[in-house]
């Protein structure tokens, strides 16, 4: 199930892409970030994608995609291109990573313990 879930704990279970699209237009102070996240029964692992909108009014979006090491930040100053990202990954559409540099920061969730920690 699709769960679509905002900073100051809004929560709306299989969101429409007119939810999605509300959603991020109402993306401000005190609620900079949604997350979009789906859980089935036959799907491992963690599978999201959520937007945080930072101060300087650019958006920060990052995807997972089951596991530390498939997880992908980029940043864009673009409402439009996060709202057709948002809404291709929710609904699987071909070419939502199109029009981003996407970078792998799995490393960052992957990496080994230090010694004696």
């Amino acid at each position: 199930m699709l769960t679509a879930t905002s900073a100051n704990g809004h929560v709306v279970k299989r969101p429409s892409e007119p939810d999605i699209g509300t959603m991020l237009a109402n993306l401000g102070r005190g609620n900079e970030h949604m997350l979009l996240d789906r859980q089935e029964e036959d799907l491992e692992g963690d599978w999201y994608i959520q937007v945080l909108l930072h101060d300087n009014n650019t958006y920060q979006l990052e995807y997972r995609d089951g596991v530390p090491a498939e997880h992908y930040q980029t940043q864009t100053v673009s409402q439009e291109k996060v709202l057709a990202a948002l809404t291709g990954w929710a609904t699987g559409r071909a070419g939502r990573r199109d029009g981003f540099m996407w970078n792998n920061i799995g490393d960052m969730f992957t990496s080994a313990p230090s010694p004696g920690g």
